[in-house]
């Protein structure tokens, strides 16, 4: 609207301020570039490897002249149930300032809606699609961990270490991690590469990206890093069918928290139900 002010015998036209509520933005057309999105990647990775590590450096200090070498000291850290504890706490905090900053990029300082700017609608996916996407994938898992079983990792040491260990990742892994990581991935990165250089190049990045960072922590199972990519393609397939980020959430949700169900219940379930242990079949808990 504008108003008209009488000045001198003059009209005046004053156009009223634009309310920055009322702005739009698109998942395919985000209010951010290329490099803000690799920089929102970049803390991701940075804040999983230093925040648990600030977490655990007090507890090392009070060990001063107890570990004799750096290998016996990897060692400790992985197998300690004490230290094993504080890293897997310390992911809480990391996830939650990066979701933080992923907040502010997306929003440009609350700019523009959260959820509208990463698309929070189903997409044209039903129930029923999440079922079948899931059963394809856990009989593909079934296939390779029948030819290629699972190799011993560092996350099955770190889960060995104590039951408290594996109620924390169960948590995070259901209602932390699928969130943070598809807006990090799916949503944040994805949208600004295939704006940028097409379609068929973010999804190559994006999914070899969110497998890569993965490796260290899998490695040397090359069965579960293989799935793990898989399991990155057909979430970024999803976000490309349905031009929405919820479907992504829901499916990873979905997936982590069958698979957490598995690692909690694993004491109690007959031996003969796992060729390997449930805790071999984690493949994406937390980065």
């Amino acid at each position: 609207m504008e108003e008209t002010n009488q000045f001198d015998g003059d009209a005046i036209s004053t156009p009223q301020p634009t309310d920055k509520k009322q702005i739009h933005s698109t998942p395919n057309d985000p209010p951010w570039n290329i490099w803000m999105a690799v920089g929102v990647w970049v803390f991701s990775v940075l804040a999983i490897v230093i925040i648990p590590s600030i977490f655990l450096l007090p507890y090392l200090l009070t060990l001063r002249g107890h570990v004799a070498d750096n290998a016996q000291l990897v060692e400790f850290i992985k197998s300690d149930p004490t230290a094993v504890f504080l890293q897997i706490i310390g992911i809480m905090p990391a996830h939650i300032f990066t979701i933080l900053i992923a907040w502010l990029v997306i929003t440009r300082m609350r700019t523009f809606s959260f959820r509208q700017t990463l698309g929070w609608r189903s997409g044209g996916m039903a129930w029923w699609h999440y079922i079948a996407i899931l059963f394809v994938f856990f009989a593909l898992a079934a296939l390779v961990g029948n030819y290629f079983p699972e190799q011993e990792n560092d996350l099955i040491r770190m889960l060995r270490s104590s039951r408290s260990a594996v109620f924390i990742v169960a948590f995070m892994a259901t209602f932390t991690a699928p969130l943070v990581e598809e807006v990090v991935y799916r949503g944040v990165l994805y949208s600004a590469i295939q704006r940028t250089l097409g379609i068929p190049i973010a999804v190559i990045i994006v999914t070899l990206l969110f497998a890569v960072v993965h490796v260290p922590q899998y490695y040397p199972s090359f069965s579960t890093i293989f799935l793990l990519t898989l399991l990155s393609l057909i979430l970024t397939l999803v976000r490309v069918r349905t031009n929405n980020l919820l479907p992504c959430v829901i499916l990873h949700t979905i997936f982590n928290g069958f698979q957490s169900m598995l690692l909690i219940f694993e004491p109690y379930l007959p031996k003969t139900v796992f060729s390997t242990e449930p805790s071999a079949t984690i493949l994406q808990l937390l980065k």
